[in-house]
């Protein structure tokens, strides 16, 4: 039997920027040619993409590292150098990412869009962007800034419309094969439903909805206990539940008692979840030898507002209009859920105490230095908060200060990387 995985850790990295190049124009009869150095290539974005073929995260048990190309370095003749390639990784339908440190949402992956889970570095510029009237033969370019790392945690919840619940060996499985054309494992012992199956109901022409197997859940699954802490997530998204019940008393279980205490793992685990809209089938009906505990058990169920169906799903006995009742009561509820995003990307922590590299070429600053290349990767220049995020990160370095003890002067250019600004006291 496959084995099914809903959670995995994983690490992803986006590629590096390539160099700039440092070259000059060599052509006969053409003198001074003059720098033509390109621009390095960006790195590749690691994206994710989904797969209506997978359906766990079985993948991703093996293979925890994901990395996307690195850019090419430019060349001479103004050549850029060649994009990095990405990393698609395919997930299934459904899979929720969440950063591994927080917890908080990312994306859900429940639509047919991809997603850029961590973005390439920019190419550093070729020493063509450094020509200026008094500095004609610039002897310098610029490296490419690094890529994303992060760490996540993806999370399938199986997008389904109406859920199976119950204790075990109570006929979910058998319901699911009767009513859909999906082939769970039938046993008559415990837990033979050790993960998720789902089946598409054909209700009549133009009506259908996805029907979700879930596995058996016992007192204390809300905490860990049996399979029930791993698969009640899988429920979250259904519009619908339906509470399968064993009636037969073959078993020496109480129906109500049983009923109660699912109900008691739902709400604990979720009381959104546990108010969610239910029908209740007592299964095994046609095999009860005393039906007391079938009674007890509707006029309980009615009591609370909640449609009861006497079913045999072994016999075919009443299936058909649980599942009329199941598509009527989806018509007048909400779409499946989807999570929206709750992650703030975080202004990184970078450690500024390490000195830069300064050098003064022709009225140009050139700064450089692995944590600015660090915090330039980490930076949104696009957006105002960002910048001013940025050049609050170098006034607390002291880099202002020491260009001015060195003699920077207004208007004199500042070059960071592929970022260049007149500096302005």
């Amino acid at each position: 039997m496959p084995q099914f995985i809903d959670t995995a850790r994983i690490t992803v990295h986006s590629g590096h920027g390539g160099n700039g190049a440092v070259a000059f124009h060599r052509e006969k009869y053409v003198a001074a040619g003059g720098p033509d150095g390109g621009d390095g290539g960006r790195g590749g974005d690691v994206i994710l993409q989904v797969d209506n073929h997978m359906s766990t995260l079985m993948d991703f048990r093996y293979k925890r590292k994901y990395a996307a190309e690195n850019g090419m370095d430019g060349g001479g003749k103004r050549c850029t150098g060649k994009d990095g390639a990405p990393m698609i990784i395919k997930v299934p339908r459904g899979t929720v990412v969440r950063d591994a440190e927080t917890g908080e949402i990312i994306c859900d992956m429940s639509g047919n869009e991809p997603f850029v889970l961590a973005r390439g570095g920019k190419g550093g510029w070729g020493n063509k962007h450094f020509a200026t009237p008094t500095r004609q033969v610039p002897n310098f370019a610029k490296a490419g800034l690094p890529g994303q790392s992060r760490e996540v945690v993806l999370e399938l919840k199986l997008l389904a419309d109406v859920g199976l619940v119950g204790f075990p060996n109570v006929g979910k499985s058998t319901l699911l094969s009767v009513v859909s054309k999906a082939q769970p494992k039938i046993a008559n012992y415990h837990f033979t439903t050790l993960f998720p199956n789902l089946g598409v109901v054909y209700v009549e022409e133009g009506r259908s909805f996805v029907l979700a197997d879930i596995p058996g859940i016992i007192e204390g699954a809300s905490e860990g206990a049996g399979l029930g802490h791993d698969f009640l997530r899988h429920i979250d998204r259904c519009r619908l539940l339906i509470h399968v019940v064993d009636v037969s008393g073959c078993e020496g279980r109480d129906p109500v008692a049983d009923f109660q205490a699912i109900q008691a793992e739902l709400k604990e685990y979720s009381p959104e979840l546990a108010a969610r809209p239910m029908l209740v089938a007592g299964n095994k009906a046609d095999i009860a030898g005393d039906r007391a505990g079938l009674v007890a058990l509707k006029g309980h169920v009615e009591a609370l507002g909640l449609p009861f169906y006497e079913i045999s799903a072994a016999a075919h006995m009443g299936t058909r209009d649980l599942m009329f009742a199941a598509a009527q009561a989806l018509q007048d509820l909400p779409p499946i859920t989807v999570y929206e995003p709750t992650y703030v990307e975080r202004p990184p922590q970078v450690d500024t105490s390490a000195p830069l590299d300064i050098t003064h070429e022709d009225g140009t600053w050139i700064v450089e230095g692995p944590w600015l290349q660090r915090l330039m990767a980490n930076t949104n220049f696009g957006d105002f908060e960002s910048r001013s995020w940025f050049d609050k990160m170098l006034r607390q370095s002291g880099l202002y200060d020491r260009l001015e003890e060195m003699g920077i002067q207004d208007g004199d250019i500042v070059s960071l990387y592929n970022l260049e600004f007149e500096y302005q006291r």
